[in-house]
């Protein structure tokens, strides 16, 4: 089990006072009134990522995208002009829900030359615009002018489209800063073969956040993905990352493994030696342009032994990085204070062989099978802090993105409280 060098201070988290090294208290996690905060705070306030651009390819392409954490539905097109827009998804006569199919609650994408109101058909334009009132002549003098969708702040970044409810809020590539900006160049654009799962988890959104910022827990929860030898292996070392790195609201964490194929064969299971794949992803990196000259922000440790990249944009977006050549893409959206939909995309290449593409599906299913031994976790955890028998909870070197995510949860729901008793006091 390799060992890696720790910074001078002798701790990652020790590198960031403003942490401490205490125990954190999760109350943050079972409050409803803090939820509440949370979402005036971060999800009305924050850069979110709805999706990428292949979602909307051509003029008229749409896909509706809820969030419940901020209260509202929103529209994503790409118009005539190419340009791609998001609007609240509601209609400006009597608020109804303006793009939806057989069930409200649910999201649809498609292709359309409008959007037309189910209730009194009034219609819009790709670009917001009002252009159709159904019996225009019974209004009092509506300017369809003053009546197009309520835009939202879109801005795409590498492919990403990202939306904001503030229309104050700074610009995207700002927000993203200098670790998105170390990413860019890498050919997210090739990889448009799409594995997608999507589940209702009964806990807080941030645990699971917590849950896969750290690999503390892989030796001990996912012993029975690797051969029993290997499980011993990693039980009897544990685990150490790479590298950590913080750039507040934004963290990463770098590990090793994830290497393709394995040095030795006899570490993973037959399925995966016969399909050249596994949790890692395919073994065969694909010829493309990209690969071979990774973005200076993948693995900054500049180790020989690494695997993967994680990093964590605030609020609730994952960006996931193999060494193989594919990467996967987490959101966790909440819808309660002890509820959250969780979605994960896996990102490949377009398969031009039967192997390759049983290779992917391996990836994606053994995927599935680690997401689920989470989620089940993360459940069972819920329902315990939910009782407050114990509120403070210690955590290690290994979860200093844990510690970092609710620090910056609870220093937006405070920054946001300030402002606001600020504004009443005026």
């Amino acid at each position: 089990m390799p060992h890696f060098t720790k910074p001078e201070t002798g701790s990652w988290t020790e590198q960031y006072p403003e942490l401490g090294t205490g125990p954190v208290n999760y109350e943050d996690s079972v409050d409803p009134a803090y939820y509440a905060a949370e979402q005036a705070a971060i999800f009305k306030r924050t850069w979110l990522n709805v999706g990428r651009v292949e979602l909307v390819p051509r003029t008229g392409s749409y896909f509706t995208k809820e969030l419940a954490a901020a209260e509202t539905s929103l529209i994503i097109v790409r118009g005539k002009d190419k340009e791609v827009r998001a609007f609240h998804n509601v209609c400006r006569h009597r608020g109804n829900k303006l793009v939806w199919n057989d069930f409200p609650r649910e999201e649809v994408k498609g292709t359309c030359r409008q959007f037309t109101c189910k209730y009194h058909a009034w219609r819009y334009g790709l670009d917001g615009e009002l252009t159709f009132i159904q019996q225009e002549e019974e209004f009092f003098g509506v300017e369809k002018s003053e009546y197009g969708l309520k835009a939202v702040r879109c801005e795409i970044w590498e492919g990403f489209i990202f939306v904001n409810l503030d229309p104050d809020a700074q610009p995207l590539a700002e927000y993203l800063g200098e670790m998105a900006k170390g990413l860019e160049g890498y050919p997210f654009h090739e990889m448009t073969e799409v594995f997608t799962y999507k589940a209702d988890i009964g806990s807080n959104w941030k645990l699971f956040i917590d849950a896969f910022a750290e690999f503390y827990h892989a030796p001990v929860l996912h012993q029975k993905q690797a051969t029993k030898d290997e499980s011993e292996k990693l039980l009897s070392y544990g685990f150490e990352a790479l590298h950590y790195e913080l750039r507040s609201p934004h963290a990463m964490i770098s590990s090793w493994g994830g290497m393709a194929p394995p040095k030795d064969p006899s570490m993973v299971k037959p399925i995966e030696r016969v399909l050249r794949s596994g949790l890692f992803g395919p073994w065969d990196k694909p010829a493309i342009e990209g690969l071979d000259k990774l973005p200076p922000g993948l693995n900054p440790a500049r180790h020989r032994s690494w695997g993967t990249d994680s990093f964590e944009f605030f609020p609730n977006f994952t960006l996931l990085f193999w060494a193989p050549g594919w990467y996967l893409t987490y959101h966790y959206w909440p819808t309660a204070v002890d509820r959250h939909t969780f979605e994960a995309n896996l990102y490949f290449v377009p398969a031009k062989t039967a192997s390759q593409r049983l290779a992917q599906e391996l990836a994606a299913v053994t995927f599935k099978e680690y997401a689920l031994q989470d989620a089940n976790t993360l459940e069972a955890t819920q329902s315990m802090l939910k009782g407050r028998v114990v509120t403070d909870f210690p955590l290690n070197d290994q979860e200093i993105l844990l510690r970092h995510l609710h620090k910056v949860v609870g220093d937006y729901v405070t920054k946001h409280a300030e402002k606001e008793h600020a504004d009443a006091a005026g």
